[in-house]
Order: structure tokens, then C-alpha cells, then sequence
């Protein structure tokens, strides 16, 4: 399937229990374009270096901020020279994300979430870590925009603005083979992460459920994801991503009738033993439900010794 788009999938390993993510590179008229790029780590540099050699880069395009996706870009393009692409959100976020007044402000807000102090500050720790897996950061010459069009392999596709999973994430439509270069928006085995990190979109489920409504609305065949295999019929898979998530918030509204903190909450959500990477996505994936029925009315929350405190 993806042969005959004109596009070769490149499978990078992440040393996450999300052990891989996949980038995407296509053969043009002048030259390569690359959708996404990996960490910036040895491993990366090695399987680009191979793929790569010999070949002509025109164009980086970067789906969305995140590390797997994000992280080698800066480096490829010094190497290629290649024009960078990226959606404007994610890259205001980008630039900030690794720095040390958002980092502080992070621990704040773990603070805030009743999460121990040793805990908290793992966690801002982990968020740190990677940092030289992020840099140098690129120099982006084109953004991404909802509508516009651009060359990927053989065909042409759609950009749609799906946040969600980010805040800028973009996806991208063939509709004359009913494609969809999915990124991190609907994968086939897991459910995207969707957290709210203390900053941007202040209800990214919400958005996130009015983003893939928008993907369900056009009966997409074929979904080419970043992370998993190729898989048929975007709207089932829309409608159990969907279903998951409205049985969580019911679970959660079962579990209000006590009052919790955002650490608390997540404990009883996730029972089973977190890595510090884990409880961190854990801790935001909460926050962003939690935060979905507070501004639904379904919830309300107190700052109570400088701790949220949710009930119903």
C-alpha cells in the first residue's frame, strides 16, 4: 500500500515501551521530502545516515512537536540543508518546550496536582532529559496550514489540523486514494495520548474528540499511522477510540463523588506500576480528562493549600 503511494516507511526504534516510531520518506522530481524524523540519538543519525546516503533532501516536514517526531530535525536539516515545514503552534511550543522557565513551571504544576515532591521532580527531570534529543532545534522555513496542499511521494495531500495529541498536530489527505498520513492522531492498537500539560489548548479532549469527527466525516480507507501498521476503516477505529475515552470519563465521574487530587485520580486510573516517562503522560492524560468535565460543569475544582482538589 504504501509502495504505491510512492512513499518508503522508515521504522526508528524509541526507547520507550512505544518502541518505534515511523517516519516517512518520498522520491520527487528534485529530490526527497522526509515527514517526521526521530530522536536525536546515535541509532537515528545511523539508520538516516544509511537511508540517506547519495540522496538529495529538499524537504523536512515535521507533523508535530513532539520528541520521536521532532527531535532529529535540526540536525538533518544541517547536514541536507534542507527547508524545514512545521505547524506554527507546535512550533511556538517547540522552542519553549526544553527550556528552563517552562520546565520550572512545570514542577509547579505538579506541585499543584498533589504529586509528591520526589515524584514531582523525577518527573521534570524526565521531561528534561530530553533536551539533546530535541537539539540543535530547526530553522523552519514553511508552516504547516490548515487546507493548504503539498507533494508527498506520488500524490498530493491535504493539510488538516487535528489538535488533540498536540496542539498543532497536523495530519495529511490523499482523497483521490482515500489516504491518511495519520501521525500521532488515530493509531490502530493504542489510543493517542491526549494530556493536558499545564500550558496551550486548555481542553485538548475535547478538541481532540471534535478533531477526529472532523477525520470521521470524510470515510477514510486507509490509515498510514506514525507508531503500528497500516489499517483499513478510519471511522471504526474512530468510533472504539471514542468509546474508550467517554468509558473513562464515566469512570472518572464514578470516582469524583470523593474528593481527589490530579496524582490521586491518576493512581486509581492507572493501577498497574508506571515508569517516571509513564507516569508523566499518566499524570497528563488525568489533568486533560478531569479538566473535560470541569469545563463540561461536570466536575468543579478547589485550590486547597496550593493542591487541586476535584469532586463532583
Amino acid at each position: 500500500m504504501i509502495d504505491e503511494l510512492g512513499i518508503k516507511q522508515i521504522r526508528l526504534a524509541l526507547p520507550f515501551r512505544l518502541n518505534h516510531v515511523n517516519c516517512f520518506l518520498a522520491e520527487e522530481e528534485n529530490g526527497y521530502k522526509i515527514l517526521d524524523t526521530g530522536l536525536h540519538n546515535e541509532e537515528t543519525e545511523k539508520v538516516w545516515d544509511k537511508e540517506l546516503a547519495g540522496k538529495q533532501v529538499t524537504d523536512i516536514i515535521i507533523s508535530h512537536y513532539h520528541p520521536d517526531h521532532f527531535g532529529y530535525a535540526g540536525k538533518l536539516q544541517k547536514k541536507t540543508g534542507a527547508k524545514a515545514w512545521m505547524p506554527e503552534i507546535d512550533l511556538q511550543i517547540a522552542l519553549q518546550a526544553w527550556e528552563k522557565p517552562f520546565l520550572e513551571n512545570l514542577q509547579e504544576n505538579y506541585q499543584r496536582s498533589g504529586i509528591p515532591e520526589d515524584i514531582g521532580r523525577a518527573l521534570a527531570e524526565n521531561t528534561a532529559s530530553f533536551a539533546p534529543l530535541v537539539m540543535p532545534y530547526p530553522k523552519v522555513q514553511n508552516l504547516l496550514k490548515e487546507g493548504d496542499t503539498i507533494q508527498f511521494g506520488k500524490y498530493a495531500y491535504e493539510m488538516i489540523h487535528t489538535p488533540g495529541h498536540s496542539d498543532g498536530l497536523v495530519t495529511f489527505y490523499n482523497r483521490e486514494n482515500s489516504v491518511l498520513l495519520a501521525t500521532d492522531h488515530i493509531l490502530p492498537k493504542i489510543t493517542p495520548n491526549i494530556s493536558y500539560w499545564f500550558h496551550g489548548d486548555p481542553n485538548p479532549l475535547e478538541n481532540y474528540l471534535k478533531s477526529l469527527e472532523k477525520i470521521k466525516k470524510l470515510d477514510v480507507e486507509w490509515v498510514i499511522p506514525s507508531h503500528g501498521s497500516p489499517f483499513q476503516d478510519a471511522s471504526k477505529r474512530i468510533s472504539e477510540i471514542k468509546a474508550h475515552h467517554e468509558e473513562r470519563l464515566d469512570t472518572l465521574q464514578e470516582m469524583l463523588k470523593n474528593r481527589l487530587t490530579i496524582y490521586e485520580t491518576m493512581e486509581k486510573l492507572f493501577s498497574k506500576q508506571l515508569t517516571v516517562h509513564d507516569t508523566r503522560f499518566a499524570v497528563g492524560e488525568t489533568a486533560a480528562h478531569l479538566e473535560y468535565l470541569r469545563l463540561a460543569g461536570e466536575c468543579e475544582r478547589e485550590l486547597v493549600e496550593g493542591v487541586y482538589i476535584y469532586h463532583t
